[in-house]
């Protein structure tokens, strides 16, 4: 939990319990995944509980909040510049820490200074590719 005690957050026992289950998971689970896995547990604690702490951690840098599926919203608790390879039949995410060289042109960025990227991989995951 020391990752978390510089954002300033009040941790309170349901809090600390969802950071904990975000730390160090590579899943990169939605607010639902985390709601589903915490009640067990914390049978009181609401889905807006979670949610809004999600948001919380993403607006202080704690967390990434993914896009990547346009129906739920994913969370990444590695904050370190990295990408993303995604299997588009079970949605399932991995990280790829390496960095990739793009040269775009002058003229394509529109006078923007470039300060990172974020490259989605997309493809078919081992397990759904044996099912097919």
């Amino acid at each position: 939990m020391e990752k978390y005690k510089h954002l300033g957050l009040k941790l309170t026992p349901q809090r600390l319990a969802i950071l904990s289950y975000l730390d160090g998971n590579k899943e990169h689970p939605s607010a639902e995944d985390i709601y589903k896995a915490m009640s067990k547990d914390f049978p009181t604690m609401s889905f807006a509980t979670v949610y809004n702490t999600l948001e919380t951690l993403r607006d202080k840098g704690g967390v990434l909040e993914l896009t990547i599926d346009p129906n739920k919203k994913r969370y990444d608790p590695n904050t370190a510049a990295h990408h993303h390879l995604i299997c588009m039949k079970c949605k399932r995410i991995i990280d790829i820490h390496k960095e990739f060289s793009l040269n775009i042109p002058d003229e394509m960025t529109e006078g923007f200074d470039l300060v990172g990227n974020h490259v989605e991989l997309y493809g078919i995951c081992p397990k759904c590719k044996k099912s097919s």
